[in-house]
């Protein structure tokens, strides 16, 4: 059996995360700082989505077809599965370490409309591997 199908979506899961994670991390500053002071978190959370989810659709195509992954199911599910739990284990970092949150804390957090819009575009971003199939 040839592993490298699952060694370049791998690769790719890790360059998705990093990517999408340093944009997320500008964006969300960007987001805590300026926009929800005037506007709210909801509000916030709605100019946000478009830009990160449009920035992750393309970073997924690029590293798609740099890292020359697969246009296999199992190797698209294999990137997108392995981003998102990147994702969500750096999230969770966050809100522990930054926030001081438990991880009761962190789940009970996404009964918030702006954490649950947040969670639908990271499962969205976890998905677009195999969408752009």
């Amino acid at each position: 059996m040839d592993a490298r199908p699952i060694t370049h979506a791998a690769t790719a899961g890790l360059a998705y995360f990093a990517v999408v994670f340093v944009a997320g991390v500008a964006l969300g500053v960007t987001r805590v700082l300026f926009i929800v002071p005037t506007f709210g978190a909801t509000v916030a959370v709605l100019i946000e989505l478009p830009i990160i989810l449009a920035l992750s659709w393309i970073a997924c195509r690029r590293l798609i077809v740099v890292l020359e992954v697969s246009a296999t199911t199992h190797a698209r599910l294999a990137m997108g599965g392995l981003s998102f739990a990147l994702l969500m284990v750096a999230e969770f970092a966050i809100a522990a370490f930054v926030f001081g949150r438990s991880l009761a804390d962190h789940l009970e957090h996404y009964q918030e409309l702006h954490a649950l819009l947040g969670f639908a575009a990271q499962t969205a971003f976890g998905l677009f591997p195999v969408i752009q199939r």
